[in-house]
């Protein structure tokens, strides 16, 4: 039976959709960005001295249907993220027909750094899907995150045209995207994309001990993590191309 490793299962959470959620957190991400909040969970192995479960669907279900009654509570229900979840697309494919079936409503949170087909399988069989747009421009994606966009994009593209609703998230990252010509950038894909709304993730350091313990090195040391109004020019600038703008997932 084919299993998928996961290396934390955050119960209780109140982000990364609607009421009461749990995020299940796949080992094993395809992007390298600077910033993750979540280093360890990049390679698809654990690292030395960090732990990840392997799961089978009925195993896993078997977890998560625990909190059902908070999710039909709070109107909430589970959230696929990593790492990458979109890297173990058979097992969580699986798991979302499981969970429907159990009438739990399933959520994604992902790159969308993966093959068209895979991609558009996936979305179709979730209810809700988050999209990280980490840069517009191709090669500056690539510096910061070791990938290029193109393919991110012909996704996002194809999301925004489907049945799924979608909500694109920017991490707004220092010196790598967030400047006057970034807002500019941006605002110029998202209405190329027909982009209806966006979120603004400030840039926080929440991974910043991770780094130090796993003794990796971390391109923003000691960063100042930004704040709601670090951002409001960037949400400004997009709110006034028509683009309504939420600060914080």
């Amino acid at each position: 039976m084919e299993q998928a490793l996961v290396f934390n299962l955050q119960k209780f959470s109140i982000h990364d959709g609607a009421g009461i959620r749990t995020d299940v957190f796949f080992q094993g991400c395809n992007l390298r960005c600077g910033w993750c909040s979540n280093p360890e969970s990049q390679p698809m192995e654990p690292l030395p001295g960090e732990k990840a479960t392997a799961y089978t669907v009925p195993a896993l279900v078997a977890e998560l249907v625990k909190d059902k009654p908070f999710y039909d509570e709070s109107g909430g229900g589970v959230t696929l993220t990593g790492g990458e979840a979109l890297l173990h697309p058979d097992f969580v494919l699986a798991l979302c027909e499981a969970l429907h079936h159990e009438g739990i409503p399933v959520a994604i949170e992902t790159a969308a750094c993966v093959n068209e087909d895979v991609f558009a399988r996936v979305l179709a069989a979730v209810d809700f899907a988050y999209i990280d747009l980490k840069h517009y421009d191709d090669a500056k994606h690539r510096a910061g995150t070791g990938v290029g966009n193109a393919l991110i994009l012909r996704n996002i593209a194809y999301a925004l045209e489907s049945k799924t609703p979608v909500v694109l998230r920017i991490p707004v990252i220092p010196g790598f995207n967030d400047s006057e010509v970034d807002f500019l950038g941006f605002v110029n894909v998202l209405k190329e994309l027909g982009a209806k709304e966006v979120q603004l993730l400030p840039f926080h350091q929440l991974g910043e001990s991770k780094y130090k313990r796993l003794q990796l090195q971390y391109a923003y040391d000691g960063q100042k993590q930004m704040q709601d109004g670090d951002v409001s020019a960037f949400a400004d600038a997009l709110e006034h191309a028509g683009i309504q703008v939420q600060i914080g997932g």
